[in-house]
């Protein structure tokens, strides 16, 4: 298990899925923007966080990014998007 959070409370890896699409939802529709994006950026940066851990760690474990269809490792390919989430989100809230 690579999110930190969940390792912690079991719940919280059925609430992410939500929590990513809540964010969607609020981009959207524009909803709040200023707290969207400060919402994204503590959420992703978190969660690359524990990417990080993972990928320098001896055990790899699969992405749950696509369910159970494709066994994709845990890489740079999720680093990268959660890095990306941030940094969008970093810049929409200077501008």
């Amino acid at each position: 298990m690579y999110d930190l959070l969940a390792k912690y409370w079991k719940g919280y890896g059925y609430v992410y899925p939500f929590v990513e699409l809540g964010l969607g939802v609020l981009y959207i529709t524009a909803i709040h923007l200023p707290a969207t994006h400060v919402a994204t950026i503590v959420i992703m940066g978190f969660s690359s966080i524990g990417v990080i851990r993972n990928m320098l760690s001896p055990n790899q474990v699969q992405c749950a990014c696509l369910g159970t269809v494709f066994k994709l490792p845990l890489g740079n390919v999720t680093l990268v998007e959660d890095l990306l989430m941030v940094a969008m989100a970093g810049v929409m809230l200077v501008i």
